[in-house]
């Protein structure tokens, strides 16, 4: 009787598809690695110009970024708390313009006209406000603040979780930016915490490249101080 077959396959711990796979699977570790300290870089960047809003410099704008609307084309609470910590702001004469910046280029998606309208309903007059309707993203919102509404200094107003990367951006094109949380105190929402990491990446290629924004016509100037 013949001798059976000795199996020499990809199963055994030595065999080369367990070398590949081990090699792929480092190469993913240090990609994993690599990304969660550029993201890691973009967070500190920046972080130790977030101030309460009590000790928010004085600056021209306040630069406050959408958030979604809710139902009966109102803004979402997230929206909402942005902009309370906005009007604050204002209130506390720490800002001369409250600048909305959001996407109102979809059909019954009005976001920044529901962020003016919120303003002006809780005392902020209409001539204090100014809106963006192509702020389709972080980048387009500090990008076009800069180079379309000439605001050369300013207070971004957002939740903690988004403000390290705002701050980051807005610096990077230009402007002196400088942050107050909307939800200083509050607990982040882990979701939140884990699309920041990749966001933060995206954020820094997007200002290396220096990436045109999506609406880059038009010119409104500010107010200087």
């Amino acid at each position: 009787m013949a001798p059976l077959p000795v199996f020499s396959g990809s199963m055994k711990p030595g065999g080369a598809r367990w070398m590949w796979l081990r090699r792929g699977l480092a190469v993913l570790a240090a990609g994993g690695l690599g990304l969660f300290a550029l993201s890691h870089l973009v967070r500190l960047s920046y972080e130790d110009r977030i101030v309460p809003l009590e000790q928010a410099p004085q600056a021209p704008v306040a630069l406050v970024f959408g958030a979604g609307l809710a139902r009966g084309a109102v803004p979402s609470p997230v929206l909402a708390q942005r902009l309370d910590a906005a009007i604050a702001l204002w209130q506390q004469g720490k800002v001369q313009t409250v600048l909305v910046s959001g996407d109102q280029t979809k059909p019954f998606h009005h976001e920044t006209r529901a962020m003016r309208r919120y303003l002006v309903e809780h005392g902020v007059p209409e001539s204090a406000v100014q809106g963006d309707e192509a702020g389709l993203s972080t980048y387009d919102s500090c990008l076009r603040a800069s180079t379309v509404f000439g605001a050369k200094r300013a207070v971004l107003v957002t939740q903690r979780f988004h403000l390290t990367r705002a701050l980051f951006i807005a610096n990077s094109v230009g402007i002196d930016a400088w942050g107050v949380a909307a939800d200083e105190g509050r607990p982040t929402p882990w979701r939140y915490q884990v699309r920041e990491t990749l966001s933060r990446v995206l954020a820094l290629a997007m200002v290396m490249l220096e990436v045109e924004p999506a609406y880059p016509s038009g010119r409104t100037v500010l107010p200087e101080r």
